[in-house]
């Protein structure tokens, strides 16, 4: 699959909350694990789908991050749900960083 952000994604797992809004306006909210982060957005686990377009929430332990799902699957142990931060550079790494973050070196490729 072709990597479609411009930065690269630091892999993490950390337990974070989730806030979406239903079709009633109402909030709702659950507990998601981490898997991903970068500035401009992340994926999280959560055990029931959200529609691809729903605004949501991530709050962390010092920092909410508020973005749009742009994609959400099934995936053996519950969704995979992709974000995208509405403010771009959102994440800040100097403001909150996962416990469990998994920042590895990109390969160089040779032309």
């Amino acid at each position: 699959m072709k990597e479609r952000r411009s930065e690269r994604r630091l892999m993490c797992a950390e337990l974070v909350k989730v806030i979406t809004t239903n079709q009633s306006g109402a909030e709702e909210e659950a507990f998601a694990n981490l898997e991903d982060i970068s500035a401009s957005g992340a994926c999280v686990q959560l055990e029931a789908a959200i529609e691809s377009g729903a605004d949501l929430e991530i709050v962390c332990s010092k920092c909410r991050l508020k973005g749009k799902v742009r994609y959400c699957r099934f995936a053996e142990i519950g969704y995979d749900v992709g974000v995208q931060f509405h403010n771009p550079g959102a994440w800040d790494r100097r403001i909150f960083e996962p416990e469990h973050l998994l920042d590895v070196p990109q390969p160089v490729r040779n032309a």
